[in-house]
This record gives C-alpha cells, structure tokens and sequence, in this order.
C-alpha cells in the first residue's frame, strides 16, 4: 500500500445515508466479479492504464482469464479483511477481495483469522502457501459502514482496498462492515487513535520481532510458503521489550511495517497474537509488477508509510524498532533526519553472524547500513533522539532502561 489517500481503492463517493433496507448494495453480480477496471493501478499507482508497464498488463491479461474460468466453475466473490487505524473524524481501511470455491467456507479462507492482532480470537494456524493459492478480484464494488456513516468504494487492480473515510467513531478498537453486492460480507478492525496519546511503536517484522532471514529468497521462500505457521520463531525478547514501552496502555499505537506480501496478513496477524505482541495493524504491499516497473521499491513503501503515518498522527512522536539486515538504519535515519519532532527514539536489533550471511552473504551489517546508524545516533544526540542496538529484545530493553525512553 501506498502512503498517499485513496491511491489503492477509492471511494465512489463520499460518506452518505444507508441504503434502503440493511440488505447488499444494489447492482449485478457480475460486475462484482470483473476483473481489470480501466484506468485502475496497484496499491500505491495512480497512472492510467495507457501508461502501464507492459508487466502489469501481462499480469492483468492474466488475471481476467483466471477470473473467467474461475466464474464459469462456481467460485464466489469474498472479502479479505485487514486491520486498520484512524484517528478523530476518520479511517483507514483496508481489504481486498478475491475468489473462493463454493466450497470452500469463510473460516476456511486463507484470510480467516486476519483480525487476530486486534484480540479477536484466532482461526488454525494454515502453511503459508495457501494464502497466496487466492484469485483476485480488481473493481469490485463495496459498501463499507463506518458506525453510522456508509460509504462505497471500489477495489484497485490487485483488488486490494486502502482507503481514508470519514468517521465518527470514538478512539478504541471498532469494527468496520464491508459489504459486496453479491452478498459478502466481512468485518476489519480499525485502531481509533486517541488524540492525548503522545508515543507509538513502528515496527519491521522480518528478522525483527519474527526470525525470517530476509532477503535469500529460497531461505524466505520456503520460510514464507511451506514452514507450517506454528514453526515460526520470534525474537527473542520483542514482545517483552514492546510491552515494556507501552506500558500497558492499551491506547499507544502500534503499527508492524513491512515490504512483505499482504497475502502474509493473516498469518503473521496470529503469529504475533500467538507470541503476546500488542495489537496494532499492519502496513504491508502487493509484490509483482506496478504500472512503472515489474517490482516496487520497499525503500519507497517505508519511507512513504512513515512519513503518511507523521502526517496522521502529528502529534506522536514515534518509536523506531528494525533491524540492521536490509535496510532499515537507512530509512529511519532519513525520517529522524526529515522530522527530529516526530521520533522518539530508534532501536536496531542486530543480527547473529549466521543471520547475516543468509540475509546478504556477509557476516557483518553492509557499510550503508553502519553508515546510517552512526548519524542517526550523531543527529540523534543534537535532536534528543536515543539511536539503541542490541543483539535481542533483551538487550534492547536494557539499554531503553538505560536511556530512559518512553512513549510519554
């Protein structure tokens, strides 16, 4: 997803009255299930179809013939959805829509469960393959209820929905209703942040808070799509170290921000749950082709989510919680740099001697990497900003302790 409004899936229109009655919202079924809208981008794109990467054409040419065959066999518009935040006046939201067999039950749906960060209880854990084996579905129209506002939106070209909506919703976790003319319905989680909270948490999660030895792709790869999700580890000490700067106060906002895959949601959503990590939403984005290029720029995705969520949320200042594997010290030195009032502190989990030889065929963090740590924690001494390393949470916990950080 991409840090600006509305650049994924957009509102139709604005916030209005219900329709009448409480049933689907009106329309064919079959316009739910086309595949490519014209003129629609990925997550993040807003180049009109003309103007697509020859890539992104193949993979929506692609797309429409799945989507067909897939039609004429019985399967079914569902609604996959994500947890969100938002703040006075407004959300945002996430979701995305695909094909399921009629056999195949909403519990059973790679997705089931994708609320789990949000304290719902959560669904089987699944092997990770099975929440990529999904067809998508672009264009889909839904009706999103927001406590007493509604809103209709449209999915983008992956099907994915990132939308910003009016709202009238006090601060605290909430449910939002998404509604698909066929009849499908689902529910996301939004976090409503509240005003008089000062301090939040972003977090990485590859190599941070979940051990996945990025980026050697057949290590991740099979990590990823194969290891059964009760295989996977976390770090050790994270989620102490998370609730030792939340202090227990369930209204400090945690955000987990990453380059990986939103098909990953659900099961990374009952992989924290399960590990005792606190609740929060995920910023994660849609790999394959864009409509510039075949790949998207995870530097970009971070930077651009960081810097919408200081435009959000102006009045928090944020804790930076990465690793030194990939290119984390990089872009958190550029936001502290950007904005010094908006971070409270940096911290950098340092990976094993084994783990940087998966993660780059070193056996130390990269010289960029070095380089950015060391004037984050330069302009962090001008701009009171702690710059933090430790091998675990453990570590890091001590030295939060020593520096005497907090999210007050």
């Amino acid at each position: 997803m991409n840090a600006a409004p509305e650049r994924g899936g957009g509102p139709d229109t604005t916030s209005g009255p219900p329709p009448s009655g409480d049933g689907p919202v009106r329309g064919r079924a079959a316009e739910v299930l086309r595949t490519v809208r014209p003129g629609a981008g990925r997550p993040g794109a807003s180049e009109r179809a003309a103007r697509m990467h020859p890539a992104a054409r193949l993979e929506d040419a692609f797309d429409r013939r799945v989507a067909a065959v897939l039609r004429r066999r019985g399967w079914t518009l569902r609604i996959e959805p994500y947890a969100g935040y938002g703040g006075p006046g407004w959300v945002r939201v996430f979701a995305r829509t695909l094909l399921a067999a009629p056999q195949v039950h909403d519990d059973d749906l790679p997705g089931a469960g994708a609320a789990a960060q949000a304290g719902a209880r959560p669904a089987p854990a699944l092997r990770g393959w099975r929440s990529f084996a999904t067809a998508q579905v672009a264009g889909a129209e839904l009706e999103v209820r927001v406590g007493e506002r509604v809103h209709r939106i449209r999915t983008d070209r992956g099907g994915y929905a990132d939308v910003r909506l009016d709202s009238d919703l006090a601060p605290g976790w909430h449910d939002v209703e998404l509604r698909a003319p066929s009849g499908a319905v689902a529910v996301a989680p939004v976090h409503v942040v509240d005003p008089e909270v000062r301090g939040g948490i972003v977090s990485d999660i590859d190599d941070t808070v979940l051990v996945t030895r990025l980026p050697r792709m057949f290590v991740a790869a099979w990590n990823t799509l194969v290891r059964h999700e009760n295989a996977r580890e976390p770090v050790a000490g994270m989620a102490g170290l998370y609730a030792r700067l939340a202090a227990g106060d369930e209204r400090v906002p945690v955000v987990y921000l990453s380059t990986g895959a939103w098909n990953a949601a659900p099961a990374i959503g009952r992989f924290l749950r399960r590990f005792g990590y606190p609740a929060g939403p995920m910023l994660l984005t849609d790999w394959g082709p864009t409509n510039t290029g075949w790949f998207r720029s995870g530097r970009e995705h971070k930077l651009g989510q960081l810097r919408r969520l200081i435009e959000d949320f102006p009045h928090i200042r944020w804790v930076l919680v990465g690793d030194d594997g990939q290119h984390d010290p990089q872009i958190y030195a550029a936001i502290a740099a950007e904005h010094p009032d908006h971070v409270r502190a940096v911290l950098i989990r340092q990976l094993t001697f084994a783990e940087h030889v998966l993660a780059h065929g070193l056996p130390a963090p990269a010289h960029e990497a070095v380089r950015a740590e060391n004037r984050a924690a330069r302009d962090g001494l001008r701009d009171g900003i702690a710059v933090l390393q430790g091998e675990d949470g453990y570590e890091l916990l001590r030295a939060v302790h020593a520096a005497g950080v907090d999210l007050t």
